[in-house]
Formats: structure tokens, sequence, C-alpha cells
């Protein structure tokens, strides 16, 4: 085994003790999860060394990773039992692609800067990934030909819950994503009964906008 390997073993360890678990984090899968993906393998190199530390890192196209707490507080919130269909919305590095992976069944994602995707894919590819589904797209209008969905993810900011992605939800399923403006949002989680959303909020957060037809305009990108 390498020096390197042993290196980022020890920082995923101090990541999941330090950022995850003294957070509130509970769900053993998950932490186990986090204790076995190397984040540093989904960002440039240059900033390998800053992998497991508790901030965002960026991407292309002025989107980010998020900081590790967020992704495994996300993916706690989706409630994952092996066997679900997953939408995730804003592949971004493909890390979170690949948590949701390594605890469901299938996980189809969406991601509307191509750059972003194929690196994802090719990343994905390179550690083994095999039950995930990539599409270039406007992720504010899912993916309807796979739906309907268990779960979705969406890790970028809208003022409502898409219509589409409503649509697309399965009765008694759940979406979490954060709702707000460019200022800042309200991480929830929307549990779908009898058509309708019912909102459940666990706290702010900052992420970039989800730009699309149900999401932001593209002025609004920048802001």
């Amino acid at each position: 085994m390498s020096a390197e390997f042993d290196l980022y073993i020890a920082s995923r360890e101090k990541m999941v003790r330090e950022q995850i678990v003294s957070r509130g984090i509970k769900n053993q899968q998950v932490i186990n999860v986090f204790r076995k993906v190397p984040r540093h393998k989904f960002i440039d190199q240059q900033y390998w060394k800053e992998a497991y530390s508790n901030y965002p890192l960026p991407l292309t196209h002025g989107q980010t990773i998020s900081q590790p707490y967020i992704v495994a507080l996300m993916t706690e919130l989706l409630e994952l039992y092996d066997d679900e269909k997953v939408l995730e919305i804003g592949t971004g590095s493909g890390y979170q692609t690949a948590i949701l992976a390594e605890l469901t069944k299938t996980v189809y994602t969406v991601e509307r800067w191509p750059e972003l995707s194929q690196a994802a894919q090719q990343t994905l590819q390179e550690l083994g990934y095999k039950n995930i589904q990539l599409q270039i797209g406007d992720g504010s209008t899912g993916w309807q030909e796979h739906a309907p969905y268990d779960r979705i993810m969406v890790t970028a900011s809208a003022p409502n819950i898409p219509q589409p992605l409503i649509d697309q939800l399965k009765e008694n399923g759940k979406i979490v994503m954060p709702l707000g403006s460019n200022f800042g949002q309200d991480l929830v989680v929307g549990e779908k009964h009898k058509g309708e959303i019912k909102i459940f909020n666990y706290g702010k957060c900052v992420f970039v906008p989800l730009i699309g037809d149900f999401g932001w305009a593209k002025e609004k990108e920048s802001a």
C-alpha cells in the first residue's frame, strides 16, 4: 500500500470523525460509505490536499463540490434502504453520485454542463460503478424516461420544488433539495402524499442556483 493511499485513508477517517459523526450524522451505512469513497478523485489534483476539509471546493463553470457534512446530511435525509431508484439533479463532480450509488440500486443523474458530466462519468467508470446512468440536460425538468423515482436529490437551489420533479416522484417518495433565493436557502425534505408535497425544514445552507425552465432563469446564474 502506498504512502499516498495511507494518507487519504487517514484523511477520510478524520473527516468522518470530525465533520460527520461529531455533527450528528447517525446512519451507520452513510458513515461507512464516507470512509470508502475517495473524494479527492472527484476534484482537480491541485486541490487533493484539501479534499477532506470541511468546505466546498471549486469545479469548472462556477460549480462546486459541497462540503462533506452537507453531502452526508442530504444523503441521510434521503433515507435509502438499498433498493430505491434515485434521481440526482446536478451531477457536478460525481462525488455525491458515487455516495448514492453505494447505498441504493440505481442512480439516474442529470447535469447541464457537458464538461462536468463527461468528467464525472470518467471518474465513476474508473472507480467501477455500474449502477449509474448519466444525462446532459436541464435538470429542472427531471428525467421523465425513467420515472417514477423513489427518491430525488437536487444539489442546486430553486425558489420552489420544480413541478416536473414532483410529478416524477413516487407516492410516499422523498425529495431533498435547497429552496430559497441566491442569497441563502433552506435545506428541505419534501414528502409526497396523495400527490401533494409536505415540506420539512432542516436549516440554512448555500448552494449554486438550479438553472432551467423550472428553476432560475439563466441571467440569475451569475447573481
